[in-house]
């Protein structure tokens, strides 16, 4: 018979940065070094997010 996850158990999702299994000490990531290298490349500005320009910042 197969184990049961818990009922408020998260499905389980693939690290982000390598693709293996992650853990929870680590979630997200599998690692603290995957959690690093996701953290440099905030830092360093490889990842960005997209500004939309509103309307009322057009008409200033």
């Amino acid at each position: 018979m197969p184990a049961r996850k818990p009922a408020g158990a998260r499905p389980e999702k693939p690290c982000p940065i390598c693709g293996k299994p992650s853990v929870e000490a680590s979630r997200p990531f599998c690692s603290e070094r995957c959690r690093d290298v996701d953290l440099n490349r905030w830092l360093s500005g490889s990842y960005v997010i997209p500004v939309s320009r509103s309307d009322d910042e057009d008409a200033e």
